[in-house]
């Protein structure tokens, strides 16, 4: 017997729909997962940072889970043009997103390290960065959720603020180590932790990027927007 065509059609819909749906749920849980990494190094919470980096296998489990079914999708229904730009987004999507879930751990477990030491100077610029963050995560993920171009534009620009934020912290630490050897381990700790949030918001906006092209077959440009790199002349960063 023939299947019915819009049967077929329904049900491919259906599985798009749950596959949104899985990626709206991890991407709930790397925001938690980077809120209580912020909270446990802004308010000095061991309970919030154990909470982060027990997220992180949930998140990895998530992952893999995803993409075991979009290996499904592709082999069973052999999609097209925008269809297949969906599906595939969403692998580069979880990817980005489980690497945000990875640098929330490794704040979270510096913030532990952190609690051991005073802080005789203000984390306002880092608290900033940390809003910043959390504000374009939020906003990515409901980008990806809605296949809202304009909310993945907006994260895409505000990246050079992230940027801006780390490389005025950058100098500022610096400073404070060489002011007092004290300083060094802290600062250190906390150079780690800025570079990490920065990351973060890299990995954001290379969902930012994925959601344009998957929804519009176009690229964002050839180069996003940048802050201030006078940083990188003394660090060279990763860009995993």
């Amino acid at each position: 017997m023939a299947s019915d065509p819009e049967h077929i059609v329904k049900s491919f819909e259906n599985e798009l729909n749950k596959l949104r749906s899985m990626i709206a749920e991890m991407g709930g849980m790397v925001e938690h997962q980077v809120a209580d990494a912020c909270d446990a190094v802004i308010n000095r919470n061991a309970d919030s940072a154990t909470a982060a980096v027990s997220l992180d296998p949930k998140v990895d489990a998530a992952e893999h889970e995803i993409e075991q079914f979009v290996i499904r999708l592709l082999a069973l229904r052999q999609p097209m043009a925008g269809d297949l730009r969906q599906i595939v987004a969403a692998l580069k999507i979880t990817g980005d997103l489980e690497r945000i879930g990875d640098y929330a751990a490794n704040v979270a477990k510096r913030s532990v390290v952190l609690q051991q030491f005073p802080m005789p100077y203000t984390l306002s610029g880092l608290a900033h960065m940390t809003l910043l963050v959390q504000e374009n995560l939020k906003t990515v993920i409901d980008a990806a959720g809605e296949g809202d171009t304009e909310k993945a534009v907006e994260v895409w620009r505000s990246d050079e603020r992230v940027d801006d934020i780390y490389n005025a912290l950058f100098r500022e630490l610096i400073t404070y180590m060489m002011e007092d050897p004290r300083n060094i381990t802290p600062c250190t700790h906390l150079l780690f932790i800025a570079k990490n949030l920065e990351r973060i918001g890299d990995h954001a906006t290379n969902i930012a990027e994925t959601i344009y092209y998957a929804v519009t077959g176009e690229t964002l440009g050839n180069q996003r927007p940048k802050g201030d790199v006078s940083a990188y002349a003394v660090v060279r960063p990763s860009r995993d």
